[in-house]
């Protein structure tokens, strides 16, 4: 599971832990409905919002819901999941670009992805999830051209940016697909009028999205010599969180136009937890009360370790190459810095798992329930160190909301 907006459990509140519980699950469980088991593994974080997008916008009905049978990431416990079309979309939208991913890795002989077995399997894979996303898609009235063509386009336009290009035309194609997938879900939800707000939420999203992975990643490409926006486009760290900043805050103004009928988890998503994850990604998170109680003092990222990326490696995205909107640049990177006479050497990060290892190591840590429950666990794919999203914490008792 990756993405940037990862609430922890004691922020959200019983209630609304449980809704968010129940969009993560509805998009697990849809994904495998249509489109079989090993589809479950292009669940992410970020991908739900479509879901909460489109039931915040939903008048109530008694077929929003649905329960579900045991799950070992639920402890074998039965839950009340998110059905129908937002479940639906979110599961179109995360299958196509990750179908998009894989292929762009199979082309660039990524790893294993360099062997031909490999290739071949994971081209079949990507293909398959690619027709079954567009199928969905055109289901429910959404054309996922639109992101195919996004991930496309990014590659060209890296491909041509260099010292001067701005950042943001960088970012636009990433800015494109959200938009197009935040939008549709004020169709499916029939509030035609939050059509162009949550297309500009949607695009603002995108934007900071990309431009998180781009800061998180930085360190990690520099070491390795790979591509990175900020690097390419010499785009200094202010520069770069003034326009994370102007993000964060158009989506706040975006969103008040939305004519939600419930939208508490909405907001409390994309304007307060999208704030922790820019705080996190230029370290500016404060230090978590819980270790103030006799644990070791985590200075600016709670997750320890470098930048800290909760996600996993490569961008949070097992398929690389950054967000999951097709973004680039990745998660992770490493501290370090002079100290004593001469600088102290600094430890270099485990090495990271390749695409098929760490799918068979996530789907360890799933039946294991550590993903949720564990104090600490190793990434999957980055192999850093992380902590369960439902771990004990008691950083705040309530969320710092705004009266807005």
């Amino acid at each position: 599971m990756f993405g940037i907006v990862r609430p922890c459990g004691h922020r959200l509140g019983e209630g609304l832990k449980t809704q968010w519980m129940a969009h993560l699950c509805g998009l697990c469980l849809a994904l495998r409905g249509d489109h079989g088991q090993f589809a479950r593994i292009v669940t992410n974080y970020d991908g739900l919002l479509v879901s909460v997008l489109t039931e915040a916008q939903a008048e109530r009905t008694t077929d929003w819901r649905r329960t579900a049978g045991p799950c070992p990431l639920r402890g074998m416990r039965t839950a009340s999941v998110a059905q129908g079309e937002g479940a639906r979309l979110a599961a179109a939208v995360s299958l196509v670009l990750a179908s998009a991913k894989v292929r762009d890795h199979v082309a660039d002989g990524d790893g294993l992805l360099a062997r031909k077995p490999v290739a071949s399997a994971a081209r079949r894979v990507a293909t398959s999830w690619g027709r079954a996303g567009a199928r969905t898609g055109s289901d429910l009235g959404f054309d996922t051209a639109v992101l195919v063509d996004a991930v496309d386009r990014q590659l060209g336009i890296e491909a041509l940016a260099g010292p001067g290009t701005p950042l943001l035309t960088v970012t636009e194609p990433t800015e494109t697909a959200t938009a197009a997938a935040f939008a549709h879900t004020a169709v499916l939800a029939g509030r035609p009028g939050n059509v162009e707000p949550l297309a500009e939420a949607g695009r603002l999203f995108g934007r900071l999205a990309h431009l998180l992975d781009a800061v998180e990643d930085r360190a990690d490409d520099a070491a390795s010599g790979a591509w990175n926006p900020l690097t390419a486009t010499g785009t200094s760290l202010p520069e770069a969180r003034r326009l994370a900043e102007d993000a964060l805050h158009g989506i706040r103004l975006a969103l008040r136009e939305v004519d939600f009928v419930d939208g508490k988890l909405a907001h409390l998503l994309l304007v307060h937890e999208l704030r922790r994850s820019v705080d996190r990604a230029f370290g500016t998170v404060p230090v978590c009360a819980a270790h103030q109680h006799g644990g070791p003092p985590q200075h600016g990222n709670p997750y320890g370790g470098g930048t800290g990326n909760p996600y996993g490696g490569a961008g949070g995205n097992p398929y690389g190459g950054g967000n999951p909107f097709g973004g680039g640049g990745a998660y992770g990177g490493s501290g370090g810095g002079p100290g004593g006479f001469g600088g102290v050497p600094q430890p270099q990060p485990p090495r990271r798992r390749g695409f098929w290892a760490g799918c068979g190591m996530f789907w360890l840590l799933c039946c294991t329930c550590q993903l949720c429950c564990a104090k600490e666990y190793e990434g999957p794919w980055s192999r850093k160190k992380r902590e369960g999203c439902c771990r004990d914490c008691d950083c705040c008792d309530a969320c710092d909301c705004c009266d807005c």
